[in-house]
C-alpha cells in the first residue's frame, strides 16, 4: 500500500480535480467523504483533472462515519488549520490516509475530538485574512513530504 488522500465533503470541482490529477502523477489513491459539493461528472472536475482521471484510483464514501469504518487500521492523519504538530513532524507509515477537510469548513468537531493525536497542519503566517493554503495546494505540500519520507517510491 502506499499513501492515500481523503477528502472530506470538499465543495469545490477545480481543486477536487487538481487533487485528483496529483494523486494520478504520485499513485495515490483518492477517496472522497460525501456529500461533495458537486458531481464529480462535471465538467469543471473533469477539466482540473485534464486527461488524468483514468489513472486515479477514487473511492466515494457515503458518510464520514463510512470512510472511518473502512479505515480502520489503517494510520489516519488530519490537516488541520488548528493542530499544533507540524506536517512534517509526523513519520508517514506507508499505508497511511491523510485527510483533508472542506474548503469553507475544514474538518467536524468530532475528527478533533477522536484524533487528536493524528492532527497535524502547515505553517502559515497568523493572520485573520490568511486562513488557509488552498485545499489543492496543501493536498501537494503534506503529500510530497509524506512520500519524500518514503524516498518517493515508484516514483522517478
Amino acid at each position: 500500500m502506499s499513501i492515500e488522500i481523503a477528502l472530506y465533503q470538499p465543495e469545490i470541482p477545480p481543486n477536487t480535480g487538481n487533487i485528483a490529477r496529483t494523486c494520478a502523477v504520485t499513485g495515490a489513491k483518492l477517496h472522497l467523504i460525501k456529500p461533495l459539493g458537486f458531481s464529480i461528472d462535471e465538467k469543471y472536475v473533469k477539466r482540473a483533472g485534464l486527461d488524468y482521471w483514468h489513472l486515479v484510483d477514487v473511492t466515494v464514501h457515503e458518510s464520514l462515519e463510512a470512510f472511518l469504518e473502512a479505515m480502520q487500521g489503517r494510520p489516519l492523519y488530519f490537516s488541520s488549520t488548528k493542530a499544533r504538530k507540524l506536517y512534517t513532524e509526523v513519520e508517514y507509515e506507508k499505508d497511511a490516509v491523510i485527510v483533508f477537510g472542506s474548503e469553507t469548513r475544514g474538518l467536524p468537531l468530532l475528527i478533533h475530538d477522536t484524533y487528536k493525536s493524528g492532527l497535524m497542519r502547515i505553517p502559515m503566517r497568523d493572520s485573520a485574512d490568511a486562513r488557509s493554503l488552498n485545499l489543492s495546494n496543501a493536498v501537494a505540500v503534506v503529500l510530497f513530504e509524506a512520500l519524500r519520507q518514503q524516498g518517493f517510491p515508484e516514483l522517478v
